[in-house]
């Protein structure tokens, strides 16, 4: 007599039965193959400072570009500023220098010093 006609037996919650007839934990199974994931990407309009990231996307470089442009577009801002202050304030710092030096030796030259300088202004005149 064969008991085919017999319900199924009643299992906890997350056993399954192998096909060898092994009874396992399904939360230890690896989830079945259920075919390729469909993404809906909605593109919308990116304001105007996103022009580094709508050209990325417009050329199909991908995500990457996207996200690199994101964070090195204001870090690269950021050490520009950086530098044009530091190259401002070693000009303004050239500049004192100079006319410190240039008032100190104005002050200490000799009376052929002063000779020496209007004679190079004269030069200069006749030439220009």
């Amino acid at each position: 007599m064969t008991v085919n006609h017999l319900p199924e037996p009643v299992r906890p919650p997350g056993v399954v039965q192998l096909p060898d007839g092994t009874h396992v934990y399904s939360d230890s199974l690896p989830a079945p193959y259920a075919g390729p994931q469909v993404v809906h990407q909605h593109i919308h309009q990116a304001p105007p400072d996103k022009t580094v990231q709508r050209i990325a996307l417009g050329s199909g470089v991908g995500a990457g570009a996207v996200a690199a442009g994101v964070y090195f577009g204001p870090l690269l801002v950021g050490a520009l500023t950086a530098i044009a202050a530091n190259i401002a304030f070693l000009a303004f710092l050239a500049l004192v220098l100079g006319w410190g030096v240039h008032t100190v030796v104005k002050s200490v030259g000799s009376p052929q010093g002063t000779q020496a300088v209007k004679n190079v202004r004269k030069a200069r005149r006749k030439r220009g």
